[in-house]
């Protein structure tokens, strides 16, 4: 990361359970980027998962190795939630890492369901940027994992 001295890095995150990483997450880590210096990632812990899907499909210290071993990436943060979380944000990890740019998929828009991190965004003057990648929802985790247990399994599930 070369910075010159009287410019502060712009250090860009974004978050997500990224399991399993699919092209989607890819582009928008690519996407995402392209916003600034470095690109880190908050990887949402095994804890996190099983509170919003009931199961973990790949453990998080794989996946964390998977998202750090690609050229976008600068870092990878996992998160600290414990079990059965109350709190399901990342604003821990941003108002510990206080990155510039809080860059959110496309999946998430201002207008749409609440994304809890735009209060502690504001507060710490943490720019928000949404619909990185290609645009809308391309590809999404619980997709190819649904997709792959009725092609087992032969049958469609709800």
């Amino acid at each position: 990361m070369t910075v010159t001295k009287n410019r502060r890095a712009v250090i860009v995150a974004v978050s997500g359970g990224f399991d399993p990483i699919h092209v989607g997450h890819v582009r928008m880590f690519k996407a995402a980027r392209k916003l600034g210096d470095k690109l880190v990632v908050i990887l949402n812990n095994d804890n996190w998962l099983r509170a919003k899907k009931q199961h973990v499909f790949m453990p998080e210290k794989e996946r964390a190795e998977i998202i750090e071993a690609l050229e976008s990436v600068g870092e990878v943060v996992l998160t600290r939630h414990h079990k059965h979380p109350k709190d399901m944000s990342v604003c821990g990890e941003l108002e510990t890492l206080r990155p510039t740019i809080f860059a959110n998929g496309g999946d998430r828009k201002p207008d749409g369901d609440p994304v809890p991190e735009v209060a502690l965004c504001a507060r710490l003057g943490i720019k928000m940027v949404y619909n990185i990648g290609h645009g809308g929802k391309m590809q999404s985790s619980s997709w190819l994992l649904k997709g792959y247990v009725e092609k087992v399994s032969g049958k469609k599930r709800k």
